[in-house]
Formats: C-alpha cells, structure tokens, sequence
C-alpha cells in the first residue's frame, strides 16, 4: 500500500482537495526525495537520537494538520460538518521421565521459506511431542504414538500469546507474547482518539482485540520443555514494542519487533471544534497554526527516555536486570521511511544460565517485511512520501544485517528498490546475491477523469520486474533487472529456487513467469503461462514442478465462479510452463488460512501428501451451524497423475461445543493447522487437536480439547 494512504479518510480527502486551485502556501511540509544510496547512519550519542526524533515527529505531526485545512474557500467536511472520527497514519512468519518414546520415521515441521532457518508459529512439533499456543494458554502434548494422543500439561503466558519458536535440541521453546505496561504517551495504532483528543481506549473487559492492539510491550518467555509434564520458564524479556516475525538457526534466535510511535499525551491533531471555525478560513487557518506552534512545544519538551523506553531480562530465580537504551544501538536511515521503532533482537539460546544475551539493533523507521537466510536478515522499509503527486512511485530500502555473531545483528549495507514487496518471498539470497521481485506502481493524472480543475494523482500504473543485487562497500549495488512485465497487474506470489524464479501477477488472468537467474546481472524472464485466477503460494517439488494454492476465478477476474484452486505446474522447460493438473476446492464462501499463511500449507513428501484447512458457508440453512464447515482437507499429489482427494478430518462437534459469540479473530476453533507423521494427520484447532489414519480420516483415533479464553 502506498504510505500517504495510511492517512485513512481525513487524508484521502484532503488528498481530493489539494490542487482545487492555487494554493503556495500549502503545504509547507514538502516531499523528500528517493535516495538512490540508502544506508543506515548511527547515533554516537543520545542527543542526536532524541532530536532526529523530534524532527521526524514534527514533520509528521505538521504534515497530518496540513491535511485538515480548508482550501479555496471550500470547506474540507462541508458546511456545518463536524470533523470526522478517523484514524491517525498508522506506520506503518518427550516424555516425562523414563526414556522418549521412538518417533515416527517422518514427520511434518513447520513450513520454512528456507532450508535450516526455523520460522515461529503458534504450533510447533518434533514428531513425538506437540505445542500449540491457543487463547492465553501453551499446550504441551504427547503425539507419539498417535493412538495415546495426550494432553500432558498447559501453562499460562503473560499478556496475549503471538509465536514460537521451538529448538529440539536444547528442549526450548521461545514464546513471544503482548502484554500492557502503561506506558506513557499515545500510539499510532488506530489513533482516533488522536484526532479527537478524546481518552486512549480503555482495555478493560474488552478481550484480545484491544489488549493486542493495546498491548504496548513484547514479552519473551524461554521455556524449557524437557520435562513435558513439568515446563520450566528460564528466562523473560520484556521490551518495547510489537512483535513482527521471528527466526532461529542452531541456537540463535532472531525476533523483529515494532514499536508504534508515542506521542505526547496532550498533542491533537485537528482543533477543538466551534461552530465561528466552521464558518471561517481564516480562523481555521489560525487555530491550525496554532495547534502545529503547540504540539512543537510539546513534542520538544519530551525526553528521550518518554520517547524509547528500556527494559528489562528476569532470569530463572527471578532476578531482574535492566535493559537500559544504548543509543549505539540506534540506527537513522538517510531517506525518510515513516515513524516508529523496528527493533532486532538478538536471543543466544547457547549463552551462559543467569546471563542476560540479549542483543538489540534498532532502526528509526516504520515496520517492513522481513526476511533471513542462514547468515543475513532483511528489513524492506517503504519510502515515505508526505504528500501525493503525480509521478510518485513506491520505492523500498533493504538493509542487511549480518547474523554471524549469535548475539547480535550487525549492520551491513543498504540499497534502494524501485517497487513494493508482497510478502516475504519476494526476497531470497541465493550464492550472496539477493533476488527480488517487486511491482512498481506509479501515480499519473488522468485529465479526462479530473473535474472542477482537480490534478491530484487518480490513476495507478503498474508493472513488476525481478531484480538483483550484490553487497559491495557496504552497499547493496543493483546488480541487473529483467524486463517489465504484466503492465496493470501486480504481484500476488513469488518464489525463489536455486538459480531460477517464479512469479505471479493478476488483474483478470493469472500469468505465471519464469525466470533464469543463472547469471546475476542479466536476470532474465523466459516463460510466461497465463490462466484464470491467481496462486498466493508457490511451494516447489523438486527441480522440475511447483505446487501452488490460490483461487480460481472467471476470465474476466470476476467473483461469478470463484473458488479455492490447486495447480500443479511442469517447469521442467522454463521457457514453456505448463499446467499439468488443477483441482477446485468450495465455492465463493470458501476460504484456508494457507490462501494468506504459508505455515498453513503442509507438505509431507515422504508420503506425499498435502495438508489444508478449509472453511466454508452454506447460506441456504436455518442457522449458522447448519452451513458452516470447518476441516482439514488431504490430497495425494503426484507429477504424473495431479490431485486425488484422500479425505476431510472433520473436528465439527469441537467447534460446535462452542457458543458462537465465544469466537473471535484471536480465538477461533476451526481448523486452522496441520501435522503429519507416517501414516497419521494431525488437525490442529485453537479447540484441540484430533488425530486420524490418514486412509480413515473420517474416524479419529484421539481428540484433545482445549479451554476458550476468559471473557
């Protein structure tokens, strides 16, 4: 999405208002242009921190009330309209005693973008044990054998329970968790009380959504799980933030996190209404420069430590030590790239009991997607643009941090790329060279569709392209580009394999592209295969297929016969993509975690076997329960002969245990996760789990159940 829109209704209006005639006062906050040679530059001191800080907040605090001014005699919200209550910009993957059971002879993990690069989610297994982070509850079972499924015990976590991270190795699982510290100041989350000056949302009694969006620190649990009965907590993290995503390799553990910007508690973002402003320019004008003169004062009266808050480690025995701010740690970027704080911890699973190994490098800058290999890590931050105009195109900084030393991650370049991202498989390394694929979209202005004089940007042009590029002198150069292709359309999925690439954009059809990138500088497209719909997952099967998850939609792209998809794609000759088999899943209710989750799709090659929650609705009952259906759906999937539906593991009278009103967004009993171990499969549920053969699927072997949060 492009930045200016996060400003949300307030913006987009204005937006619609700029340019009605001729204005050069406004606005004083002008564009800054893309660095074509983005790097990262740190703080020495704290002084410069605290006012590289300010500088940036009253940028933003000054470019927001711009928006609100009326403009050429014409009010923004209208004669008599009072303003609106919209949000402000928000900035912004055993057993217990005795000896362990044998395990099976293959089992599912989760479903890693690279190989030997753990990634965190709220299950986790090793074949003989399972974990599942359901409400505010970890679950601890005995997996293996499948028949003796037991629940052997569960343990509460602090605040609200994100991700994990499991090491079979050392027996630890790292939990991440949000919890409230009452700190001061306001955040960027969704800010309508910014705009009103009305009091920050009160949790209390509401349940997860507020908690989480409310939930200001991240905590980090490490908990030894040798002893499934018996969990042990060893250590505690508590610093400021949100947690983003999270990696580990051997015993180092890598956690993103964002902490939102916190205003002053007495800053506003529009003024106090009254009718005599409503019927004036002028005086609007003047309370407007009022507020900006104000809010200055109070964004510079704030200390460093209002604006970056420590925190703290407490070991087994309960010892705390804080976590104060180094400002070393404190990286600016040269180009402007939203407010907030993106924080890279460090988390050395090999450091000394008692010790506190913990490592952060922070950036000055709103959250991006993130993405690792064996030895660096990625952050992609959007350009910040603060006003539309035309001609303005998405451009993304990438910063690499060398992961090297297990206990901290070292800044190593940056580089500049024209273009947004769609998620994490949009970057891959590959031989030190970083592959991406990315869509630039650039605004035009479209005179047969501008009245009444307005030039403000209203067309978007697209296309995508895959780039490459090497680190040199602490730089990430561009190596090469392949041509532009798919003008119009967008990324919607991309996936890197060795020395080739695939991607898909949509609009109406679904191409499928495929690139050579034997050689770095010369990336170059080869194939192109267009069918309707569109995949969001691309999962290889070897050198020569791919296995993707999407919908299918009519040709025109329309909603008229949509539905789930899965494709089997012959890339044995790149330059000539084929697909070989497809199979339709439910109708234009049904939905699956995987269409939006890669850990939610999972392949099991040993037997090969494919693994996917699925949903639907059948609006023609009487009540809800009649049409609603939840399972899990397996496949056999072969390159010579596509898809054979094995069976659904259905866990309905799980989920129909539950009143509906205990549902929501956090908590939610339908099945939403997947293992597989020799012949068994596992659906996994905020619920329970259920186990099954996986040639009688539809009669269940053992079910544990779980309890629904508190409300």
């Amino acid at each position: 999405m492009r930045q200016w829109k996060r400003y949300g209704w307030v913006g987009l209006a204005a937006v619609a208002a700029v340019g009605c005639g001729d204005d050069p006062e406004y606005p004083k906050v002008e564009n800054e242009p893309v660095q074509q040679q983005a790097r990262l530059e740190s703080f020495e001191e704290c002084a410069p921190l605290e006012q590289y800080i300010e500088d940036t907040a009253t940028r933003r605090m000054r470019a927001s009330l711009e928006q609100a001014r009326p403009r050429n005699g014409g009010w923004l919200f209208g004669d008599g309209a009072m303003p609106p209550t919209v949000g402000m910009p928000t900035e912004g993957d055993a057993n217990s005693g005795g000896d362990a059971p044998r395990g099976p002879t293959d089992h599912t993990g989760t479903n890693n973008q690279v190989a030997g690069v753990h990634e965190a989610d709220f299950v986790q297994n090793d074949g003989t044990r399972i974990f599942v982070l359901s409400g505010p509850r970890l679950y601890l079972h005995r997996s293996w054998p499948a028949e003796q499924l037991t629940l052997a015990s569960s343990m509460e976590i602090q605040g609200w329970p994100r991700e994990m991270l499991y090491d079979k190795e050392r027996q630890r699982l790292v939990i991440t968790s949000q919890v409230d510290d009452d700190r001061p100041g306001r955040p960027t989350v969704w800010g309508g009380s910014l705009m009103t000056g009305a009091p920050v949302m009160d949790c209390a009694g509401v349940g997860f959504r507020c908690g989480y969006m409310g939930g200001d620190t991240l905590k980090v649990t490490v908990v030894d799980v040798s002893d499934l009965a018996a969990p042990k907590v060893k250590q505690q993290v508590f610093l400021p933030g949100s947690y983003l995503s999270a990696r580990r390799v051997d015993g180092a553990v890598r956690l993103v996190l964002s902490d939102d910007f916190r205003w002053p508690a007495d800053i506003r973002f529009y003024p106090e209404y009254s009718p005599s402003l409503n019927r004036s320019q002028k005086k609007m004008n003047e309370a407007i420069d009022a507020l900006i003169a104000k809010n200055e004062q109070l964004i510079r009266a704030q200390t460093l430590t209002d604006w970056v808050a420590p925190g703290k480690h407490v070991a087994e025995d309960g010892t705390v030590t804080p976590l104060p701010v180094s400002c070393g740690d404190f990286y600016r970027s040269n180009a402007p790239t939203g407010l907030g704080f993106v924080t890279v911890l460090s988390l050395d699973l090999d450091a000394a009991e008692g010790a506190a190994p913990v490592g952060r490098t922070s950036i000055v800058s709103a959250p991006g997607t993130v993405y690792a290999s064996p030895d660096a890590l990625y952050l992609a931050a959007s350009h910040w643009w603060w006003w539309p105009e035309a001609n303005q195109s998405d451009h993304t900084y990438l910063h690499k941090f060398d992961l090297s030393a297990p206990s901290r991650a070292v800044y190593a370049g940056s580089g500049t790329l024209e273009g947004s991202l769609v998620n994490q498989f949009a970057m891959d390394e590959h031989e030190g060279v970083l592959r991406v694929a990315t869509t630039v979209s650039t605004w035009r202005v479209d005179p047969n569709t501008n009245g009444n004089g307005v030039s403000a940007p209203n067309t978007m042009e697209t296309h995508s392209r895959v780039v490459t590029f090497g680190a040199e002198g602490g730089h990430l150069q561009e190596l090469g580009r392949s041509e532009d292709l798919a003008s119009g359309e967008r990324i919607f999925s991309a996936r890197f394999v060795g020395k080739k690439g695939y991607v898909v954009t949509f609009r109406q059809t679904d191409p499928l592209f495929t690139f050579d990138l034997s050689d770095a500088a010369h990336p170059r497209k080869v194939g192109e295969l267009k069918i309707p719909g569109f995949s969001t997952y691309i999962h290889p099967l070897g050198d020569t297929h791919l296995l993707t998850f999407g919908e299918d939609r009519a040709e025109d792209g329309s909603w008229t016969s949509r539905a789930l998809k899965l494709s089997l794609f012959d890339v044995s000759d790149l330059a000539h993509p084929k697909e070989a088999f497809t199979h339709r899943m439910g109708g234009t209710s049904s939905y699956s975690d995987a269409q939006g989750d890669h850990k939610a799709f999972n392949f099991f090659p040993a037997k090969g076997l494919l693994a996917l929650p699925f949903t639907d609705w059948d609006y023609s009952g009487y009540d809800y329960w009649t049409g609603f259906k939840s399972e899990l759906r397996v496949f056999r999937v072969d390159t010579a002969t596509g898809f054979t539906p094995v069976g659904a593991l259905s866990m309905k009278d799980v989920y129909q245990s539950f009143n509906e009103p205990q549902w929501n967004w956090y908590w939610s009993p339908s099945v939403r996760r997947s293992v597989m171990a020799d012949d068994y499969v596992y659906a996994i549920s905020d619920a329970g789990i259920r186990v099954s053969k996986a040639d009688s699927l539809q009669t269940p072997v053992a079910t544990t159940r779980f309890q629904p949060p508190v409300r």
